[in-house]
């Protein structure tokens, strides 16, 4: 996958705001990894703030809606891990600021 489809993947990831924080996955760090094969399908690897998330599948719903409007995602798999466990470390500078939170 080039960097410019990754880049357009993150930005439409980007639109996905986890709905007890108001901030999206990309910032929140939730995302770990984007995989895409040969027929179009990508495999977005991420994370939920807590584990037992009462709303891991909107959010997933979510990610799934959000990249079927790239004409190069044929389709979307969301693999949840725990591991490595997400911190508010992984969160951009932005989410922290929104927050309230400081380094």
């Amino acid at each position: 996958m080039d960097e410019e489809l990754k880049e357009s993947i993150f930005g439409a990831l980007e639109q996905v705001i986890d709905p007890e924080l108001g901030i999206d996955i990309v910032n929140l760090g939730l995302v770990y990894d984007i995989d895409m094969n040969e027929e179009g399908k990508v495999t977005v690897t991420m994370t939920l703030t807590a584990m037992g998330c009462p709303l891991a599948g909107v959010i997933v719903d979510q990610v799934q809606s959000a990249l079927k409007d790239l004409p190069e995602v044929k389709d979307t798999e969301v693999n949840i891990v725990w591991n490595p466990p997400w911190s508010k470390d992984r969160m951009s500078r932005y989410a922290k600021i929104a927050l309230g939170i400081s380094d």
